[in-house]
């Protein structure tokens, strides 16, 4: 385990969350990517005014990937035992912020209305 590859971090994902949960989320943010970069093309434009409300849901995403990892992987907060769980705790809060928002812009971007906002 001293070479670090992509390969071992997949292996090491998939112990963790089981292969069909484990690629099911990555065909779902994969997804989500391809409707925010259709939306930006579609637009020509990050339309600022959106990614601000998008990005009030943040926290939101933080706190439920977080606790998301933690009811999947069995453990608890009591669990936490040095620096590099906290890092990886940080990581995945910030993986779910940045999810969610993305996700709030996409889906705020088609409500009906919004459109005509966008064309301003």
């Amino acid at each position: 385990m001293k070479d670090v590859s992509i390969g071992m971090f997949i292996a090491v994902f998939e112990e963790i969350f089981g292969a069909g949960l484990f690629w099911g989320m990555v065909a779902v943010a994969g997804l989500i990517l391809l409707a925010f970069v259709w939306q930006i093309l579609r637009e020509h434009r990050l339309e600022s005014r959106r990614f601000l409300r998008a990005e009030l849901w943040a926290p939101v995403g933080a706190v439920a990937a977080i606790l998301f990892v933690q009811f999947v992987t069995n453990s608890g907060f009591s669990d936490i035992g040095g620096p590099i769980d906290v890092i990886v705790l940080i990581l995945i809060g910030s993986a779910g912020a940045i999810g969610l928002t993305i996700l709030t812009y996409v889906l705020l971007g088609l409500l009906p209305g919004r459109q005509k906002e966008a064309g301003r």
